[in-house]
């Protein structure tokens, strides 16, 4: 922020949530006394485009993190279909260990790199839509996902593989819209 800041000559500068280290897409950036509208646009619907890795479940759900499980089972398009209804609407989810979420006032993350252990509860999140797009391979799958504030794509794609007997993590993940900010404004 502070380098946006710097560019735009603004006194203030504020942005509508955060992006995964992996991430890229939309992250809507207000300055000055257009700050005061950050909360609505977080508050807004996301949307994602991400790949999953079947397979292999690693530590910080993505592909940064180390491998804590693997498996030789590789679900079937069809079976992942099936798989998909559980995900939608108001669900449970465990965000993952290497989050921004705060413990006693410290992040998730810097205490899982510190190799404390990290616990976090489960949550209520909503997801709106699912959507299988693309297997380019039997080894991974292409998923659309709209949902709200809170929700983390990582914790689907983890979530996902252990319901279909499997193991899995996210290789690629783009945020393609935040409340009415898309990629076609660009």
């Amino acid at each position: 922020m502070s380098k946006a800041r710097w560019l735009y000559q603004a006194k203030k500068a504020g942005h509508a949530g955060t992006l995964d280290p992996l991430a890229s897409g939309i992250l809507p950036i207000a300055f000055g006394e257009a700050t005061k509208t950050v909360p609505f646009v977080m508050d807004g619907e996301k949307e994602y485009r991400f790949e999953v890795l079947w397979g292999v479940e690693t530590d910080s759900d993505d592909a940064e993190g180390a491998p804590v499980a693997i498996s030789e089972n590789r679900p079937a398009r069809e079976a992942i279909e099936a798989a998909l209804p559980a995900f939608i609407g108001s669900i449970s989810q465990t965000p993952p260990k290497f989050s921004a979420l705060k413990i006693n006032g410290e992040r998730a993350y810097d205490l899982a790199r510190d190799g404390e252990e990290v616990v976090l509860e489960p949550r209520t999140v909503e997801i709106t839509r699912l959507e299988l797009v693309d297997m380019p391979s039997a080894d991974r799958a292409v998923f659309e996902c709209e949902c709200g504030k809170g929700t983390y794509v990582r914790a689907i794609a983890r979530d996902l593989g252990r319901a279909l007997d499997t193991r899995a993590h996210v290789v690629a993940l783009r945020r393609t819209a935040v409340g009415a900010f898309t990629e076609d404004d660009g």
